[in-house]
């Protein structure tokens, strides 16, 4: 029987992960007419990370979202969500995220640079992410987990739709949270 060593830093990955959907997590956060917050997900994703743990600047991370999967768990916000006001799924089925840079900030922290897609347009943004740690689950499989969020101004994206509040503001904010919760497992 083999050993597996769990990996506690950045410089401990190598080789090819492949995310987790069903112990991963994609949401946002969205102000709602200025005083509350919305949460929401995305359901169906897939993505794989390239780890070099000689030099771990020279990984590189791959991320396809299905648009149509997102869920607010409000199925009328949901579905305007997906319409030409906001999303507009039947053109843009996906959302993408391509590496172009790692830079790691510490032993288990990293800022993923790359290119993020959203209604066909394409801007650069930087993700702090934290390395959270690996662990061999009870199948065999050597999994890693790595949590970050970065805020995005929905503008930026053709995402422009709003309704202005009579108590002045709006009902959307620009400002929206991504946040990734990420579970990998190695070689899969």
């Amino acid at each position: 029987m083999s050993t597996i060593t769990t990996p506690t830093t950045l410089n401990d990955l190598s080789g090819t992960y492949a995310i987790d959907p069903t112990h991963s997590r994609i949401g946002f956060v969205a102000r709602h007419a200025m005083i509350t917050k919305v949460r929401g997900g995305f359901d169906t994703f897939e993505g794989k990370a390239v780890a070099d743990g000689a030099d771990f600047a020279d990984s590189s991370v791959e991320l396809t979202i299905d648009v149509d999967s997102i869920d607010t768990r409000n199925e009328q916000r949901d579905g305007h969500l997906r319409s030409g006001d906001f999303l507009a799924i039947e053109e843009y089925p996906q959302i993408t995220f391509v590496s172009t840079a790692v830079r790691p900030t510490g032993p288990a922290s990293f800022d993923l640079v790359g290119d993020l897609t959203i209604k066909g347009v394409t801007n650069s943004v930087t993700v702090p992410f934290e390395f959270e740690g690996g662990a061999t689950d009870p199948f065999g499989n050597e999994r890693v987990g790595f949590e970050g969020s970065v805020v995005i101004n929905r503008q930026d994206y053709g995402v422009t739709w709003n309704a202005a509040l009579e108590t002045g503001g709006v009902l959307v904010s620009d400002k929206i949270t991504l946040e990734f919760e990420i579970s990998a497992i190695k070689g899969a």
